[in-house]
């Protein structure tokens, strides 16, 4: 038979547990801070020159351990000095970069322990003189740009103007047969008339644009933008000669005569004018 238990043992026991599982903790901590000052002792630094051997100040390192993927930066001081403290053991990747020179990258591997030491020189960025191009190539001057800039401008305003004009002309179109056939009346022929002056005014206002858009010395035209200057050829001259025979023929209806002679080319002379417009149009805006 088990004797009479003291019943101040057991929490006296538990206290004791509870005291040595602490103790062991506290050792663990500092242990394991211990371990990880000695682990992160080491550090890499360095002098960042260019090529000359003058310091770059205020370079970038960035030092990427390549088993973690972990990066530590650094920034170099007025006379190039740079310094990455704890740092784990293992190979680095270091990118080196600085304003107005190309970015420089090496390979180190850093011991436990140690003082890493790394110098590394930056290369002035390359330009496009040291390509081979001239000075007038790669450097242009504000009022370049301001010709560049307005140019860029007249042409988007002559092609939002292009494209408002093809609604006018294909009702013209529509309504040409009616305004000059067997059954005109002079509504048909006031509304073909008003309708292709809308059409004149916005091609010709579209056309000025275009013509007075200033010239930027060595472009080159070429594909779609070729065959819609010579597109221009066809519907330019047919936008001029068709109100001409048009109000020639609108005299001759107006008067009760038949529309006769070199007005009776009107028509034609419309189609032909509409259709070279159009494929004008369609030649830069269908990627081909």
């Amino acid at each position: 038979m088990r004797g009479p238990q003291d019943p101040r043992g057991e929490p006296e026991m538990n206290m004791a547990k509870t005291a040595f599982g602490a103790g062991i903790l506290v050792i663990s901590l500092l242990l394991s801070s211990q371990l990880q000052a000695q682990i992160t002792s080491a550090t890499l630094s360095g002098t960042i020159t260019d090529a000359s051997g003058s310091a770059v100040p205020r370079a970038k390192i960035s030092a990427k351990n390549v088993a973690t993927g972990q990066s530590a930066e650094a920034e170099t001081d007025s006379a190039g000095f740079y310094n990455v403290p704890n740092l784990i053991p293992g190979n680095y990747e270091v990118s080196v970069s600085a304003e107005g020179f190309s970015t420089n990258v090496a390979t180190v591997t850093v011991s436990a322990e140690a003082k890493q030491t790394m110098n590394l020189t930056l290369a002035g960025a390359l330009s496009l003189g040291d390509l081979g191009f001239a000075p007038g190539q790669t450097q242009g001057s504000a009022q370049d740009q301001a010709r560049l800039d307005k140019r860029s401008h007249m042409l988007k305003v002559h092609q939002r103007i292009g494209l408002l004009d093809t609604a006018p002309l294909i009702a013209t179109v529509i309504l040409g047969p009616g305004a000059g056939g067997k059954s005109t009346s002079t509504a048909n022929r006031y509304a073909h008339l008003a309708l292709g002056s809308v059409t004149g005014d916005l091609y010709f206002l579209s056309a000025y644009y275009a013509i007075r858009a200033p010239k930027i010395q060595g472009s080159e035209t070429r594909g779609p933008i070729r065959l819609h200057k010579a597109l221009a050829w066809i519907h330019g001259p047919g936008m001029i000669l068709t109100p001409i025979l048009g109000a020639i023929a609108f005299d001759q209806k107006s008067k009760g005569e038949k529309v006769h002679g070199i007005a009776s080319a009107h028509g034609a002379v419309a189609i032909v004018t509409a259709a070279a417009y159009g494929a004008a149009i369609l030649s830069v805006s269908i990627k081909w």
